[in-house]
C-alpha cells in the first residue's frame, strides 16, 4: 500500500475509533446520541479537513502562498466546528418546569468528536493522543468527581449527567 494512501486510511480510521468511543460513553449514559452518530461526526470531519489538503497540494501551489492555505484551513476548521454547534444545540433541552437543562455534556462532546476528527485529519498524534487520554479521564471521572465534590460542598446545580439532587435527608444512590 503506498504510504500516502495508508496516512489517509489511518488518520481516518483513527477519527472513526475515537468518536465510536466517545459515542460508547454517551450510550453508556443513556443518551441517544451514541457510537454511530460520533462515529460519523469524527469521520466526516476528518473527510473533509484530509480532502482539502489534498485538493490545496494537488490543484495550487500552497506552499508559494503560504497565508492563502492559513485562511483555507481556517475557514475549513471555523465551517466544520460552526456547523456541529449546531448539531450539539439540538441534543440540549431545557425543561421548563425544573428549569433544568439536559445535554450539556453530549452537546460538548459532539464539539469535541469534530474537534477530534479535524486533528485526526491533520494527523497531529501528539495532540489526537493526548486530548484523547485527558478526555477520556474527563468523561469517565469527571461525573463522579462532580457529584463527590457538589455532595461535600452542599453547593452548585446538577446536571444530566449528575442525576436529580437528593432530597434533605437522602443521600446519591452511587455513594
Amino acid at each position: 500500500m503506498p504510504l500516502e494512501i495508508f496516512d489517509t486510511v489511518t488518520r481516518l480510521v483513527a477519527a472513526t475509533i475515537i468518536g465510536m468511543a466517545y459515542g460508547l460513553n454517551r450510550d453508556l449514559h443513556g443518551k441517544a446520541t451514541g457510537i454511530r452518530t460520533l462515529g460519523l461526526v469524527a469521520l466526516a470531519s476528518a473527510v473533509v479537513t484530509i480532502g482539502t489538503i489534498r485538493y490545496l497540494g494537488q490543484h495550487t501551489p500552497v506552499e508559494s502562498h503560504p497565508d492563502a492555505m492559513s485562511r483555507v484551513m481556517q475557514g475549513l476548521i471555523q465551517g466544520i466546528l460552526t456547523g456541529i454547534g449546531f448539531i450539539g444545540a439540538g441534543v440540549i433541552i431545557r425543561e421548563v418546569p425544573g428549569h433544568r437543562v439536559r445535554g450539556l455534556t453530549t452537546a460538548a462532546t459532539v464539539w469535541l468528536t469534530a474537534s477530534m476528527g479535524i486533528v485526526c485529519g491533520l494527523g497531529q498524534w501528539v495532540l489526537v493522543v493526548t486530548a484523547v487520554v485527558v478526555s477520556g479521564l474527563l468523561l469517565v471521572f469527571g461525573g463522579p468527581l462532580e457529584r463527590w465534590l457538589h455532595a461535600r460542598l452542599g453547593t452548585g446545580p446538577r446536571n444530566e449527567d449528575l442525576g436529580p439532587r437528593p432530597r434533605d435527608g437522602e443521600r446519591d444512590a452511587e455513594y
